[in-house]
């Protein structure tokens, strides 16, 4: 036993080394990249200009205006300091968020070179990075919502897809606010089909998830080139209006960017502040996450383990139609064929980076919607880089998440696990 309890330890300790050595070469690597990719080359008369004022701003800030160079030094001279103390002694508990810390200067570092002897308006960036963010972010929210019970969705690309099909379809009939809650019901009628083929009758979760899948992309792709291209009056919902919050929309800099959106972004902050709080304050929230890590206990002290999975998928499939009805009615104002374009499968992966928590799901969502920024905005700018690798970005990151940069994320323990009540 006590050779046994050593090895553990052992094995302990190596992990941790493992990875902090994994994380002072990543921290050097971006250092490095910092230095002689964007440093190497530049004039040093060169200077970046970052705009501060999104439109209706009404307080207008000067530009932002430094040396490109001598910013890009700084920035690479810090990271590799950063990566140095890492290698030697470790950050411990705060590696993720000086991972975090790092991989900012880098962004800050990318952009001050694509921008180098030019302008680019840092509000706007941050404002449109905001917005990316909510389908992903919602798409992670329904995704916690269910697995936090103990039931793997990947369908939620399905749901998100249907939800901005329907919502778009029933608001060109109606009016925007019958069209949202179609799409959200889309989500929740195709979220119990889930529940019911993994929770009752105890299929494969993840097969269930793409029969799903499947069917919403065809089944959408169908009556869109059968009916909504052919009668556009089908296909053309109203957006619904920005709402500007008095007194804070007038805050410089800050106000244009978080206070000027229309209810999908508002939406998208209560309902990450709410179930941020009811998960982990309440005992609604204990016993659904009690049922994702030992429903059998939870059983025993009863607590209803069928019922309060079917809750969860459901809510998750609400919030993914909640998700969808964003696409049409949010943003663009009509349906196109597969127009989520993978964003509930980032958002799955978001989840997965945020460790199965809303804030840390949210901070992922940025991260995600900042990399999907990019190809239009750096695209303007004439960078120097293949417009396809641009638009890889936000892929290529959900699978750097994937491949474990950040660490091993712990999973509810029943996830995708089928409950048999004895």
């Amino acid at each position: 036993m006590a050779t046994h309890t050593a090895t553990l330890a052992k094995t302990g300790v190596q992990i941790s080394s493992t990875r902090r050595i994994v994380m002072g070469v990543i921290f050097l690597a971006l250092a490095a990249v910092i230095w002689f990719y964007f440093g190497q080359g530049m004039n040093p008369e060169l200077v970046t200009t970052f705009g501060l004022n999104s439109a209706g701003s009404s307080i207008m800030l000067p530009d932002w205006v430094f040396n490109t160079l001598n910013t890009l030094n700084l920035l690479a001279g810090v990271s590799a300091a950063l990566g140095a103390f890492q290698l030697a002694r470790g950050f411990g508990k705060s590696t993720n968020l000086v991972l975090g810390l790092v991989v900012a200067f880098f962004l800050f570092a990318f952009l001050s070179w694509a921008a180098a002897g030019a302008s680019l308006n840092l509000a706007g960036l941050l404002r449109t990075t905001l917005q990316r963010a909510v389908p992903i972010t919602l798409g992670a929210l329904s995704g916690i919502l269910c697995e936090r019970a103990g039931v793997v969705n990947i369908a939620i690309e399905g749901m998100m897809l249907a939800g901005a099909m329907v919502s778009a379809l029933v608001a060109s009939l109606f009016n925007n606010w019958v069209g949202l809650l179609a799409g959200i019901g889309i989500g929740a009628v195709l979220a119990l089909i889930h529940g019911v083929l993994s929770i009752k009758y105890k299929a494969d979760q993840i097969v269930s998830g793409t029969v799903i899948n499947i069917f919403s992309t065809g089944m959408t792709s169908f009556i869109s080139a059968k009916f909504l291209q052919k009668y556009q009056e089908l296909n053309n919902p109203a957006i619904f209006a920005p709402i500007e919050i008095p007194l804070l929309s007038k805050i410089p800099f800050i106000g244009p960017i978080l206070f000027t959106h229309n209810l999908f972004m508002y939406g998208m902050f209560i309902l990450l502040f709410v179930l941020q709080f009811a998960l982990f304050y309440t005992r609604w929230g204990l016993r659904m996450r009690s049922v994702g890590e030992h429903p059998k206990a939870a059983d025993t002290l009863g607590i209803n383990v069928i019922r309060t999975r079917y809750m969860a998928v459901t809510l998750g499939g609400m919030m993914a139609g909640f998700a969808g009805a964003y696409f049409t009615l949010g943003s663009v104002g009509r349906f196109d064929e597969v127009m989520t374009a993978g964003r509930g499968f980032i958002g799955l992966a978001a989840m997965i980076f945020g460790n199965w928590n809303p804030f840390g799901a949210f901070g992922a969502g940025l991260l995600f919607g900042f990399a999907d920024m990019l190809a239009s905005r750096l695209a303007i700018l004439g960078v120097r880089i293949p417009s396809e690798f641009l638009l890889m970005a936000p892929y290529i990151a959900t699978m750097i998440v994937l491949a474990g940069v950040v660490g091993r994320s712990q999973a509810p323990a029943a996830d995708g696990k089928p409950y048999d009540k004895e």
